[in-house]
């Protein structure tokens, strides 16, 4: 019997093309601002209704940086719309050799945060708010009168005033503890905050606080 060669059938298998679906993740939560990519406005809460306009951190002035380079400068009242955290970056770049750095001051807050986030296992951002809103003086005493009768008359402060004498206030405290100090700006700075926000007496800026609250309720 023969053998018979069976043809052989080729069979070309045809490449499927598969309908690959885009999908586009926002990436490290693009969508959602945070500060120095890590911390988030979203549940920061300003306790005193007062200085809700004054302190800069939801919304539009939610920022990734404390850098905005805006000119705040040249318009009254117009620095109350800049982000909280730039005006307390700011508020380092005193005392002539450390004026115009401001990545430096910036550097240095981003440590601060991550200390305060390391003691309190909060949002920082929400620590930095409240040490602002502790650190305000509510009452202040000035001069009145005049050819050579000048007494101290005790006087309401406006809101937009407490926050700026707070932000002076925390940084002057942080600047003289870290001088001629083994510990570092961002330490003194953090410690302060936490202490500022716990209304410890701690800080140089709740003690400030006190002493001017004391002086103008005798000047009544």
């Amino acid at each position: 019997m023969a053998d018979v060669e069976e043809p052989i059938e080729e069979t070309i298998e045809e490449p499927v093309e598969e309908e690959e679906e885009e999908e586009f993740v926002a990436v490290g939560g693009a969508t959602e601002v945070k500060l120095f990519g890590k911390w988030t406005f979203d549940d920061i809460e300003v306790r005193d209704i007062s200085l809700v306009d004054y302190i800069a951190c939801k919304g539009a002035h939610a920022t990734y940086l404390p850098h905005t380079a805006g000119r705040y400068q040249k318009k009254r009242f117009r620095k109350a719309s800049c982000p909280i955290v730039e005006r307390l970056a700011c508020c380092l770049m005193r005392k002539g050799r450390n004026s115009g750095k401001k990545l430096m001051a910036v550097r240095i807050v981003q440590h601060t945060l991550e200390i305060i986030h390391l003691l309190t296992d909060q949002n920082p951002i929400q620590v930095v708010v409240d040490a602002i809103i502790n650190s305000g003086p509510r009452e202040d005493s000035t001069r009145v009168g005049g050819a050579g009768v000048v007494r101290r008359q005790a006087v309401d402060m406006s809101p937009f005033r407490r926050v700026n004498y707070a932000l002076y206030l925390l940084a002057t405290g942080a600047r003289e503890a870290s001088f001629r100090n083994l510990k570092t700006m961002a330490e003194c700075l953090a410690d302060e905050l936490v202490n500022a926000a716990r209304g410890s007496s701690n800080s140089y800026a709740i003690k400030k606080k006190d002493e001017i609250e004391r002086v103008s309720k005798s000047n009544r």
